[in-house]
């Protein structure tokens, strides 16, 4: 794989993206439905999140929309997301999770943190049964639009040079009605069709929160 050495903004998917972004000084995580946005969510009530990779004892599948009001320690599952913040953590990076809601505030935060910034869109996984509990092989990665956009607004926040992966992001991004992009792709109209409606409401609300969360010791806070 080639490198985007020389770029200051960067751009890779999943967890093959983190290995190849791991000499960035900043990773930021982008799991748009849901684990980010949920994230925000907490960490905006001053609360944390202990990402989880699978589903916890309790059997309690936490979706955004549960978590509105949600303070304290979270444990929040999930296969993309907060796997990717665990492998990112491993780098030795600034770790932050970003997603719609707070985008312009990650951005701002990353700016302060270091010069390379590398932003890992997590993406889907083709035959996952997210609400299975242990382990299981991951199927392979699946790009998605939600990502992308959630990527694509971080980068449309960021100055700097921009590899072309991070340049499309933002492009994508400024030029598309993401709350209708989002809505209508596969991701989207699957969970509102599972009745999640509301989870999908609360993931395209764009730039409406300040919350930065920062992974410390395993725990976005």
């Amino acid at each position: 794989m080639f490198s985007q050495e020389g770029y200051r903004l960067r751009l890779e998917w999943g967890p093959e993206g983190v290995e190849a972004l791991r000499d960035c000084d900043v990773l930021v995580v982008v799991d748009v439905l849901s684990f980010t946005t949920s994230v925000d969510l907490v960490v905006g009530n001053g609360g944390q999140v202990r990402p989880s990779r699978w589903r916890p004892a309790s059997g309690r599948t936490l979706r955004p929309a549960s978590l509105v009001g949600a303070t304290g320690l979270v444990e929040l599952p999930s296969p993309n997301g907060s796997n990717l913040c665990t492998l990112a953590g491993q780098t030795g990076a600034h770790v932050l999770a970003a997603c719609l809601r707070n985008a312009e505030a990650v951005a701002r935060r990353a700016r302060e943190l270091g010069e390379t910034i590398g932003v890992v869109p997590g993406g889907e996984r083709w035959g996952l049964d997210v609400l299975k509990s242990g382990p299981r092989e991951f199927g392979p990665l699946r790009p998605c639009v939600e990502d992308h956009l959630g990527a694509g607004a971080v980068l449309a926040a960021l100055n700097g040079t921009a590899s072309p992966e991070a340049q499309l992001a933002a492009s994508a991004f400024r030029h598309t009605d993401v709350v209708t992009a989002v809505r209508e792709c596969g991701s989207g109209r699957e969970l509102i069709e599972n009745g999640h409606a509301a989870d999908v409401a609360l993931a395209v609300e764009v730039n409406v929160s300040s919350a930065v969360p920062v992974l410390v010791d395993g725990v976005l806070r």
